[in-house]
């Protein structure tokens, strides 16, 4: 089975996606083999009540009935914005979302907020995952209305970088160690103290393959665990194939059959609940 953890539907504003909505994906789906795709709407992003996005999605997803077996909807939620937690019950108990999507530099609150602790609190309650980004886009080639980039030192808090680092995220897992993650297009490194290794180690937590510093997926198994990573394409910002071809390009001695079938939908899987 091979599973996407990291997809879209939606648009973004300064840049013309293809394959972007459920029957679009669908037919990419099918052409190269991906049974399930994990999706969120892009439009979530920027929309300021993010669960009109959620809406959208739903809505969606219930007119064709193919679309059913083959998405798991996950829900954009911003723990600043006004009824936040009437949208979490809404997008968990009435639309039968299984995750959550965050997005703290675009909605513009620091990533030890005691709102989104909350939030994250309440997807573990639930049991449910939380994905967040190490970036969307890549900042060389942002527009000048997307969020700014300050290098460290320039700004009070270093995480309103465009382009965070696996530091930006070690303050969550450390306040709430014991929720589910997933981290997605992981592209600044993964250079971490041996403390923060043990910490991620120790968590409930996928990286997807998405990412440009997933380059060298044997070295990275060998650090973090075969347990750690599921395939992801993040699709459609990024191309559809390189998180795919990450895990079936490594060779026997690197990677033997159980370990890619846990990068393909094992560990996806278990961090879902399925």
């Amino acid at each position: 089975m091979l599973l996407d953890i990291n997809a879209y539907v939606g648009h973004w504003p300064f840049k013309k996606l293809q394959y972007n909505t459920c029957s679009k994906l669908l037919e990419r789906m099918n052409r190269f083999g991906v049974d399930v795709s994990v999706i969120s709407n892009l439009n979530g992003v920027f929309y300021k009540n993010t669960q009109s996005a959620n809406e959208e999605l739903y809505a969606e997803l219930k007119s064709d009935t193919r679309f059913s077996d083959r998405f798991i909807p996950f829900a954009v939620i911003n723990p600043v914005y006004a009824g936040w937690k009437d949208d979490f019950k809404t997008c968990t108990e009435n639309m039968g979302m299984k995750g959550l999507r965050v997005y703290p530099q675009y909605h513009d609150y620091e990533i030890n907020d005691p709102a989104f602790i909350e939030l994250v609190k309440m997807a573990r309650g639930r049991g449910l995952p939380v994905a967040i980004d190490i970036r969307m886009v890549d900042s060389r080639q942002k527009s000048w209305l997307d969020i700014p980039k300050f290098e460290p030192g320039e700004v009070k808090y270093d995480i309103i970088t465009l382009e965070w680092q696996m530091k930006n995220i070690i303050p969550l897992i450390k306040e709430v160690p014991d929720a589910k993650y997933i981290i997605v297009n992981v592209a600044n490194g993964f250079r971490v103290s041996d403390e923060e290794l043990s910490l991620i180690k120790k968590a409930d937590l996928v990286f997807d393959t998405s990412g440009r510093s997933m380059s060298d997926m044997p070295e990275l198994i060998k650090i973090y665990g075969k347990e750690k990573f599921a395939h992801g394409s993040h699709s459609p910002v990024l191309d559809y194939l390189s998180g795919h071809l990450r895990i079936e390009s490594m060779n026997d001695s690197e990677a033997d059959e159980p370990t890619k079938e846990l990068l393909r939908s094992g560990n996806a899987k278990r961090i879902i609940g399925l």
